[in-house]
Parts: C-alpha cells; sequence; structure tokens
C-alpha cells in the first residue's frame, strides 16, 4: 500500500506522537509499504527530506508551547501528495495537517485513519481561562474532527471510552502505541543484577515534558514528606514549566536530591533509564503514556498513580503499583525495595510486560484498520472497532 501520515510535529522534536509516527512509518515499511510524511516545518520554509514534507508553519505558543499552524491552502507538496494517489491517509493531530488530510483523502478517495493523541480536556489551562468551557470546546473540536474520518485509533481503553462519551460517530480500534525495544534491553539485565541496601534509598525517575498536567508536584511534596527515607529523584526532560518545578523542589528543601537532567535526545533516553530503580508518575492526562512502556522495557518497576490508561500496562504486585494516596506510594516503594528478590521479580516482570508493546506488533495492528477500511462499508461496519481490542 502507500499510505500517507500526517502530522503538525516530526523530527527533529520530541515528544509521544513522534515516536509514534516514526516507529509507525518504519515497521510499515519493513512489511513492503510505500511510505510519505506530511508534517510542518520548525520555520517558514518548506523542504523536503526524503520521504518526508516540511510545510512552511509559524509557531502557536501562546495557545500550547511548541504548537506551530499554517493556513491549510493549496501548497505544492499537496499537490504532489495527491499526484501519488495514496492507498490510505492516516492522520495524527487535530489543527493544520488534519485538514491537509482531509482534503487529500478527499479528492483521491483514499480512506482517512485518524489516531487520537491527545486529551485536550487535560490541557485546558493553556487556551480557556475557564476549565469547564475549555473542556466543552475541547470536546466539540474533537467530534468535529474525527466525525470526518473513516475510522480512529484509539491508545488505550481509557480514551476508547471518552470518545464514546463524546459521541464519536467513526468505528473507534483500540491499539497502543508501540516502541522499538531494543535499546533498552542493557537495562533489564542491569536490573537483573540490582541489589537493595538496606540504607540506600533507590531512584525514582520521571521522564517526559515538564508541564503542569503531569502533576510532578505532587511526587515532589510525596518526597517532601518521606518517612525519613532519603529518596532521591531524577527527572528527564524539559517544558514550559520547569521553572516552577525547580522553585518547588527550593521551596521544599530537596535541592540535593532532586536533579533536573534537562532535554536528551532520543538516542539518549536508554541510558537515562538505566540510571534509575523505580519508575514514579503522578500525571492523570496521558492517553497511554510511552514513557510508561520504555520504563518497563528498561525493567523499572513502576508506581503510578491510579488512572484507566494503565489498566493493561501495570499490575499491582507483578510489576509495579499503583497509588491512590501518600501511604499507597510509599507501600508501593517500599514493597518494592525491601528485598533483592522482590525488586529483581517486578523488574522481570517488568521487562515481560513491555514485549506486547512492540512496535511490530503495533503496526500489524495498524495494518489490519487499513486493510478493513479499504473494504466496502457495509463489510466493515460488522467489526464496529472490536476486532482491535486492546491487550
Amino acid at each position: 500500500m502507500k499510505i500517507l501520515l500526517t502530522s503538525d510535529w516530526y523530527e527533529p522534536v520530541v515528544n509521544g506522537v513522534v515516536t509514534s509516527v516514526r516507529n509507525l512509518k518504519r515497521e510499515l515499511e519493513k512489511k513492503g509499504h510505500e511510505v510519505r510524511v506530511l508534517t510542518l516545518s520548525e520555520n517558514r520554509d518548506s523542504r523536503k527530506e526524503g520521504d518526508v514534507y516540511y510545510i512552511h508553519s509559524h509557531s502557536a505558543g501562546l495557545v500550547y508551547p511548541n504548537a506551530r499552524v499554517t493556513l491549510p491552502v493549496a501548497h505544492p507538496y499537496v499537490q504532489e501528495l495527491m499526484d501519488w494517489k495514496p492507498d490510505i491517509v492516516h492522520s495524527q493531530c487535530e489543527f493544520t495537517t488534519f485538514w491537509f488530510a482531509r482534503r487529500i483523502a478527499f479528492r483521491t478517495g483514499a480512506p482517512l485513519i485518524h489516531t487520537y493523541h491527545t486529551i485536550y480536556e487535560d490541557y485546558t489551562h493553556y487556551f480557556s481561562p475557564n476549565k469547564a468551557m475549555g473542556a466543552a470546546a475541547a470536546r466539540l473540536l474533537s467530534r468535529k474532527v474525527l466525525d470526518q474520518t473513516d475510522a480512529v485509533i484509539a491508545p488505550t481503553k481509557k480514551v476508547k471510552a471518552i470518545l464514546e462519551r463524546n459521541m464519536v460517530e467513526p468505528a473507534i480500534f483500540t491499539i497502543p502505541t508501540g516502541i522499538d525495544l531494543a535499546p533498552f534491553a542493557d537495562g533489564v539485565r542491569e536490573k537483573q543484577l540490582r541489589t537493595p541496601v538496606a540504607d540506600e534509598a533507590p531512584m525514582l525517575i520521571t521522564v517526559g515534558r515538564l508541564a503542569k498536567e503531569k502533576n510532578i508536584e505532587e511526587i515532589l511534596e510525596l518526597l517532601a514528606d518521606a518517612r525519613g527515607q532519603q529518596y532521591r529523584y531524577l527527572l528527564v526532560g524539559d517544558g514550559p514549566y520547569r521553572e516552577v518545578l525547580e522553585a518547588k523542589v527550593q521551596a521544599l528543601g530537596l535541592t540535593d536530591r532532586v536533579t533536573f537532567a534537562g532535554m536528551v535526545s532520543p538516542e539518549q533516553v536508554a541510558s537515562y533509564y538505566k540510571k534509575g530503580d523505580i519508575f514514579v508518575c503522578a500525571s492523570g492526562s496521558e492517553t497511554q503514556g510511552l514513557t510508561y512502556i520504555e520504563a518497563l522495557a528498561s525493567g523499572l518497576p513502576l508506581v503510578c498513580h491510579k488512572d484507566a490508561c494503565l489498566e493493561d500496562v501495570l499490575t499491582d504486585g507483578y510489576n509495579g503499583w499503583q497509588y491512590e494516596n501518600a501511604q499507597g506510594f510509599f507501600d508501593g516503594l517500599e514493597n518494592l525495595w525491601k528485598s533483592g528478590d522482590s525488586y529483581r521479580e517486578a523488574s522481570a516482570h517488568a521487562a515481560e510486560q513491555a514485549h506486547i508493546f512492540s512496535a511490530a506488533h503495533f503496526a500489524e495492528q495498524v495494518e489490519h484498520v487499513y486493510r478493513l477500511a479499504l473494504w466496502s462499508e457495509k463489510e466493515a461496519e460488522q467489526w464496529n472497532g472490536n476486532s482491535c481490542a486492546a491487550i
């Protein structure tokens, strides 16, 4: 098949959407498909890099950090992609490039598939002074966009349930995004040799964008009341909330225990997971959370605030613990760190769980949706989004 992927972000940007698109492109090409990407340039110049088309854009950082937009008007690259006649158009963002994707799909007769990566109701603080009004606007926008597609891919059951509550019309398929597990294998081997020491606190780690919706402040407040344990905490990533978090660390007296590593390249990420002992997260805004999967693939047990997106990722007492309050957070850490056997067992289970999120398996399921979309509407309806239930 000839497959066009569209996204408002692509390399060199580092975020979960880019990771998903990059992995999907690579795995589909391994399966013999011809794949092109249409995205936005990081400046006002358009360019082509092989099979990736970058259209000039402008900053929309006042609406959302690092966001970029352009007017969805005629562009030579859009015409070139129409002439290419893709069999499938698969959009990954709801803004500028979605309208390019819709136009190309309409003109060529290709099915339009869309992956819903972001729960915008959790991001209203960026674009609306009123949370309730912002959430209502976000739901309306999402439904308006998704109802113009032929099928929707949700990364988790949590996202599918939200879209169904919003009465999105197209069939919704639950397909977790996959990652390349190979770079993290060394971390698994190291964790199997790790022996907790009674008087040594574990290194806790969080990887991701430093933003308000990630709720990192909750982790910092918990560490400030850590039952006498001197837990160390490594934050890998950068973002608009970094200065607030740094001030919080100082105010809580945690400067000697919390380290901000800053932004690291995708090639360096695996080496940073190796520095941690337990992955922690308090976010409730994740659609899937690829960093959970990367942590598991590195052999890191998880201690995360309870959230529906963890349903097929984290099993209490198996590869980590979910918590709902301070007591649960510290119990989870202590259960994992109380002995070498308990830690190594949880680490082994973490790595085992990660294998169901391989990039190859991800691409197989997405390819299946493509083939369903190419069937007649009558034949596709019988599946009703259930053929790719979440694993």
